[in-house]
């Protein structure tokens, strides 16, 4: 059985941390097939970098992150923030009002074994704490969509083909007590 702590991220976990965006990211691009697209593997790990230095410099009030830690290794994140542009352009500002849940990331030698749905729950815990009952959440990633679709059903809206053929986007909206 894993000994995973959930933690807020520290200045000491940048550098792991942008290590790990790397190794999830390049991970799931090759899942995918998709690993051909450097320029936005590079995007995304950017992103997340960026994300995770709003956190910090804003102490978890612009972004606010939680880490997964397993034998000093990082093994999960999982951060909230304002619904992206994306969603409030794909949803014609339907979802604006809502956080979104993102960069739900686990390492892939710890996929499958619940850090996750750990990491889900915490962060649930975490939003009720705020007064937060309702959150978005959306993926252009097919593996990820399998997971929240089993997990919240299908989708509120589905842009058949978004990216390219075959590969659409997807957004939920989410209630906390789930």
């Amino acid at each position: 059985m894993l000994n995973v702590e959930i933690r807020r991220p520290a200045i000491e976990d940048l550098s792991p941390l942008h290590e790990f965006f790397r190794i999830v990211i390049t991970d799931t691009f090759a899942k995918e097939g998709i690993e051909e697209k450097l320029d936005d593997l590079k995007d995304e790990i950017e992103s997340k970098k960026r994300y995770l230095e709003s956190d910090l410099k804003s102490e978890g009030r612009d972004r606010h992150f939680l880490i997964a830690i397993e034998r000093n290794q990082m093994v999960g994140s999982i951060e909230y923030g304002p619904a992206s542009e994306l969603i409030c352009t794909c949803t014609n500002g339907a979802l604006k009002e809502l956080i979104e849940i993102g960069t739900v990331f686990v390492h892939p030698d710890y996929q499958r074994k619940g850090i996750g749905n750990l990491l889900l729950n915490t962060m649930y815990a975490t939003l009720r704490n705020r007064g937060i009952n309702e959150f978005c959440l959306d993926s252009g990633y097919r593996s990820a969509q399998k997971i929240w679709t089993k997990k919240f059903g299908e989708p509120d809206y589905r842009l058949k083909d978004y990216w390219e053929e075959g590969f659409d986007h997807m957004i939920w909206k989410v209630s906390v007590s789930v």
